[in-house]
């Protein structure tokens, strides 16, 4: 790292002929990168920190900066422990310093970098020649609620909708595009609906054996106290991320939980949406390309949660992707001479899964199909 700048100049040098000066769309991305060992250093960047496979670990961060064929254009690594959001800003100052050469360019993040409250800041931020930066933002799911009078009616047009929809409002002077999918929507209300529907059963049955503890009755298995029913729901509502909806009363010295009726109706009018923040003129064909990738994301996960509940397997989709990930194409070339490949080794877990999923195993110009 002692002549981490001189590389960078050269490394800059080399990729600047090939970044388009007249448009530059690119994409930017964090993830998470973790490592093994127990000692610390001064300045260490191993944190501990909220993994991809949603377990807290010790890791680092990586941003990475890629144009739309691909081609990365700058890196960061961040402390473990580092917000998404704040670095954004920073992250695009410095691309912005290094390719002055850059006439246009419009910036595509997702949901994860994006925070509502510094989109002025990422206005400010101008190419060197004064045009301002141009971005293309979605909305993280968690501030969907903020939007809710803004998309009530243009919820109107959707709830009666048969196809795609795609509509534009307004938000704190920025472009709002909403685009809605009746298809998923209508299985996203459902799935949540049925998973309330066990939810409310498990509390029934649980209330039950209390009522019939209280009448001295006795049934098969431990005895159930109310602290424990309380302890067992509030843990499966947190499982199916319904804790906005089913609220158990921690509090209470009974057992008793209820139903967040207008929640329930907020969820619902989000399901199938897709909320993107921008400041782009010419922006209807990205909307349309970003709402058809996001919509194909949702199919390949409800596919993939489908067929491991029918395998019987106890993992999600988010930790069979984790186990997938593992799964590695490797080219080695010494001295100029051909490349040799191959497929790093599926181990009995990786094997499992693609069973689950009904995968064949990889092969070296074999790609992974789902659907």
């Amino acid at each position: 790292m002692d002549h981490r700048d001189a590389v960078d100049a050269v490394v800059v040098g080399l990729l600047r002929p090939l970044v388009d000066q007249d448009l530059s769309l690119v994409f930017y991305d964090l993830t998470t990168i973790g490592v093994t060992g127990l000692s610390e250093q001064s300045g260490d960047v191993r944190k501990y920190g909220l993994a991809k496979e949603g377990l807290i670990a010790r890791q680092f961060m990586l941003g990475v900066v890629q144009t739309a064929e691909g081609l990365p254009i700058y890196h960061e690594v961040f402390d473990g422990n580092q917000a998404e959001a704040p670095t954004l800003l920073p992250t695009f100052r410095k691309v912005l310093a290094r390719f002055t050469h850059i006439k246009r360019l419009i910036v595509v993040a997702d949901r994860g970098l994006l925070s509502l409250d510094n989109v002025d800041e990422l206005a400010k931020i101008s190419l060197p020649d004064g045009t301002p930066l141009e971005f293309i933002l979605a909305v993280p799911g968690r501030r969907y609620g903020e939007f809710t009078e803004l998309l009530a009616p243009i919820q109107v047009r959707a709830s009666s909708a048969t196809h795609e929809l795609i509509e534009e409002t307004r938000w704190q002077g920025w472009r709002l595009v909403v685009a809605h999918d009746p298809v998923r929507a209508k299985e996203k209300t459902q799935w949540r609906r049925e998973r309330i529907a066990t939810l409310q059963d498990k509390a029934q049955q649980w209330a039950g054996k209390l009522d019939g503890q209280d009448a001295g009755v006795k049934a098969k298995g431990r005895k159930l106290s109310d602290s424990g029913a309380r302890a067992r729901l509030d843990h499966e509502v947190c499982e199916a991320h319904l804790a906005r909806i089913v609220k158990v009363d921690l509090k209470s010295d009974l057992f008793s939980y209820a139903v967040d009726e207008g929640a329930l109706a907020q969820a619902e009018m989000m399901d199938g949406k897709l909320l993107l923040v921008s400041n782009v003129a010419d922006l209807a064909e990205r909307i349309r390309a970003h709402a058809m990738l996001c919509f194909m994301a949702l199919i390949v996960y409800r596919v993939m949660r489908q067929r491991l509940k029918l395998a019987k397997s106890e993992l999600s989709p988010e930790r069979a992707l984790a186990q997938l990930r593992r799964i590695q194409r490797h080219s080695v070339s010494i001295n100029a001479a051909a490349p040799i490949t191959g497929i790093s080794t599926i181990n009995t877990q990786q094997a499992s899964v693609l069973a689950a999923l009904k995968l064949k195993k990889p092969s070296q110009d074999v790609q992974l199909s789902l659907l």
